[in-house]
Order: structure tokens, then C-alpha cells, then sequence
């Protein structure tokens, strides 16, 4: 169970911090719920206390461990899937999966592509949900301020297309 002030990881919505507790009547049935205010996006949901487990909320990880995801980002090597549809599956899984290292992979797989090539409709949504996981994260476990994050990624992207020509 989660406090007030703890910080928390959504796998679709990101990181944000429980800002209070609440109990809802729906249906004719209280239950209660953590009031999470996102780090990215100005986004506030409410989650219900025992759905967490289900839903897939974590703690946020330790900045030792950021700073672990953005050396894999830095380091990540993108391969080329022409498959736009299968790619696109693949990426909304590693998305659900409420892993932040598979979360980086598809953010820098689609910053690539976005570069080279451009993207889909569909991959641009898939992208801004990457990145507002990503930076929530990241922002959170005060591994760095959002804007020093955003060059970081951005760098590391520029580098690798710019091989490429």
C-alpha cells in the first residue's frame, strides 16, 4: 500500500506523485483510491487502491537505475522493420509492459524513424506515450531536470541518424 507523497509508475500513463486519497461510491460500491498527479502532460487520475497489483503501479526506480536506462538508450541499437503494422503492435506491447528499459527502446526506435522517414499517425501517438513515460521516470528519480533529459535523448537520437548519412 502507497502514501500520500510516494511516487508511483503507471505502465501506460508514467510516473506521478500520490497527492491524496479518496473514497468513490460507484454503483453503490466504495472503494478507495490513490489521487496521482502525473509528472509529464498535467494529467491527475484516480486509481483504485485495490487495483494496483492488477494495473501494474511500481515504485519509481532509483537514480542509479536512470541513469542505467539512459545509458541503454545512448547505446541501443535500432533495427529496421519495414512492417509498420507488426512494428506497431510490438511497440504498444512493450508499452503495457510497465518496463521502462522496453519503453526506451520503442522512444528511440521511433525518434530514429520520426528523423529518417517520418511517422504514421498512429506511431506519432505511440511516440508522445514513449516519451511522456520515459520523462515522467526519469524526472521523478531526479536523475536530472526534464530539459537536461530531453537533450540527452535528443543527442543520442541526432548521433545516430547523423552515422547513418
Amino acid at each position: 500500500m502507497y502514501s500520500i507523497g510516494d511516487k508511483v509508475v503507471h505502465p501506460m500513463h508514467g510516473a506521478g506523485t500520490i497527492k491524496d486519497m479518496k473514497e468513490i461510491e460507484l454503483g453503490g460500491v466504495k472503494r478507495d483510491y490513490y489521487v496521482v498527479c502525473f509528472a509529464v502532460g498535467n494529467m491527475i487520475s484516480d486509481i483504485p487502491v485495490d487495483g494496483c497489483e492488477k494495473i501494474g503501479i511500481r515504485d519509481v526506480i532509483s537514480r542509479d537505475e536512470a541513469k542505467k536506462v539512459l545509458e541503454y538508450f545512448r547505446d541501443k541499437e535500432i533495427g529496421e522493420d519495414a512492417n509498420w503494422n507488426k512494428r506497431q503492435r510490438e511497440n504498444i506491447v512493450k508499452l503495457k509492459s510497465g518496463d521502462l528499459y522496453q519503453v526506451a527502446g520503442v522512444l528511440k526506435e521511433l525518434m530514429c524513424r520520426e528523423k529518417r522517414k517520418g511517422l504514421s499517425t498512429s506511431e506519432r501517438k505511440t511516440l508522445g506515450s514513449a516519451r511522456q513515460i520515459v520523462l515522467s521516470e526519469l524526472i521523478l528519480s531526479e536523475v536530472a531536470e526534464e530539459s537536461d533529459i530531453e537533450l540527452i535523448l535528443d543527442d543520442s537520437v541526432e548521433k545516430l541518424v547523423n552515422a547513418d548519412k
